[in-house]
């Protein structure tokens, strides 16, 4: 059976030359060519895939920490809760001084303490007795207040999902290469945390923020701190890498609180924050203490529960993680060839000592360049071997195709082994 004529047309300005193609040897030889392309195609999408995925594997696994932020969530609401907005005002005093910029804190309070008519000090907050340190002070910046703190809105801070009239200041504009420290306090139970003793926060909810945190590359290593009673259960549902989590109590425990103050009325702190801000008073932002120091500093006995630690999703050592890579600042460092000199009144020492910075940082540079195109040609090194098995086997499979007569039997078996070699790459590139 002969077959079909195909007519091509090719426009030269305005004459119009019609090319007639027709006959079975000319057919079969399109069928050939469609054929190479559809298997160089394949070839060429899969070995893309491939080296895709290997290089953003490796790039997740070596980003740097540039940058660290705190989310500070008070739940409760209602006089007798003082205790919970004064434990979080008082950690959201201890990372400004350890180095965290207000812009890089989300702090959320779900009622004001401090306005309050049964407040015998107007406008101010304590967290002890001896009334030393208004947490309430002048230099205090409450993003969510009130019945903005809601569950909702605590997942799309997470997550990131804000309607657009949102500002910035509001959102949580962490990145890959970002250490977050979640702290939470208020009443909770066995899987869950109440916000505001009208909707509750459960362990599932914050296991799916989590995870689309981590999907979405909003941070590298999440910490996790929970003052409640059961605080523990509230991790079952984590199963993100890079997160570690730390409750002030076991599942069946409560959480305490510390001492009353007899002139607000009420009890002005919570056991387990207490005893982490004593731990951290002793400290200033240049200090190595790990989070293994902080771990180990809670005494059952003095906490009247047991502090928990989910530490199975984490890959550093604690011993190794200073407390400041989630409590402080990133503290960025240059590195020059000489040391630096006091300055003096002449004007050619003060030129002597700007060259010494231009230069030390032109060769900061030098080496960013060089070791950057160390690593390109080691990456693209590896994509050459991985293209050159397949360009081996193409050009293998293209000299057998040139011995073969009958085209249309190329065809059929080609389409047959292009199957297998299609569930391969698609295996290989998962």
């Amino acid at each position: 059976m002969d077959t079909p004529s195909v007519v091509l047309y090719r426009f030269q300005g305005d004459s119009e030359v019609e090319l007639f193609l027709g006959g079975l040897k000319m057919g079969s030889f399109f069928r050939f060519r469609a054929f190479l392309l559809l298997i160089f195609a394949v070839t060429h999408l899969c070995c893309n895939s491939v080296a895709y995925g290997s290089s953003s594997a490796s790039s997740s696994s070596t980003t740097m920490h540039t940058n660290n932020w705190a989310v500070l969530v008070c739940t409760s609401r209602f006089w007798f809760n003082y205790r919970h907005m004064a434990n979080t005002l008082s950690l959201y005093r201890t990372v400004k001084r350890l180095g965290i910029p207000d812009e890089r804190i989300i702090l959320m309070l779900a009622d004001d303490m401090a306005c309050n008519a049964r407040n015998k000090y107007p406008a101010q907050v304590f967290n002890n007795e001896n009334h030393r340190l208004n947490l309430y002070g002048d230099n205090v910046e409450v993003d969510y207040r009130g019945y903005e703190v809601t569950v909702e809105n605590f997942l799309r801070v997470l997550t990131g999902r804000h309607e657009t009239a949102v500002p910035r200041s509001k959102r949580l504009l962490s990145d890959e290469g970002s250490h977050i420290l979640l702290y939470m306090t208020g009443h909770g139970g066995d899987e869950f945390l109440k916000f505001q003793d009208s909707e509750e926060l459960q362990s599932h909810d914050l296991a799916d923020a989590v995870k689309q945190m981590k999907e979405k590359r909003r941070f590298k290593e999440l910490l996790i701190m929970v003052d409640t009673c059961q605080a523990a259960t509230l991790f079952s549902q984590l199963h993100s890498p890079g997160v570690l989590a730390i409750g002030s109590s076991m599942k069946g425990e409560n959480s305490y609180s510390h001492h009353l103050d007899s002139d607000v009325g009420v009890s002005v702190v919570d056991r387990f924050t207490f005893y982490t801000l004593a731990f951290f008073e002793k400290l200033n932002m240049y200090d190595n203490a790990s989070l293994s120091s902080l771990f180990g500093s809670y005494n059952p006995n003095m906490l009247m529960s047991t502090a928990y630690y989910r530490m199975d999703l984490y890959q550093r050592r604690l011993e190794e993680v200073p407390v400041t890579n989630f409590f402080g600042s990133v503290m960025e460092t240059i590195h020059t060839v000489s040391a630096y000199r006091a300055p003096s009144g002449k004007n050619s020492d003060k030129d002597k000592i700007k060259l010494s910075l231009d230069q030390s940082v032109g060769l900061d540079k030098q080496r960013t360049l060089t070791s950057s195109n160390v690593q390109d040609q080691i990456n693209n090194s590896n994509t050459k071997d991985q293209l050159g098995v397949f360009e081996h086997l193409w050009c293998t499979f293209l000299n057998k195709a040139e011995k073969i007569e009958d085209v249309d039997i190329l065809v059929n078996y080609g389409l047959v082994i292009m199957l297998p070699l299609v569930a391969v790459f698609t295996w290989l590139s998962h």
